[in-house]
C-alpha cells in the first residue's frame, strides 16, 4: 500500500529533457513543444538492450 504526503508536504518535481544535446526543464518549453514532449515515447536503456541483443 503507498502512502502520500499530505498536501503541505508535496513538492513539485522539475523534469527535464534532453534537447538538441543540451538539458532544458520541459516547464521552459513554450505550449506547442509541451505538447509535443508528453507524445513522445519514452524507453529505458534496459528495453533497448534487451530488444537490440535479439
Amino acid at each position: 500500500m503507498k502512502q502520500q504526503l499530505p498536501e503541505n508536504q508535496r513538492q513539485r518535481c522539475e523534469v527535464w529533457t534532453r534537447v538538441m544535446g543540451y538539458h532544458r526543464p520541459v516547464s521552459a518549453f513554450n505550449l506547442g513543444k509541451q505538447s509535443e514532449h508528453k507524445e513522445r515515447q519514452h524507453f529505458s536503456e534496459q528495453t533497448m538492450t534487451k530488444h537490440c541483443s535479439q
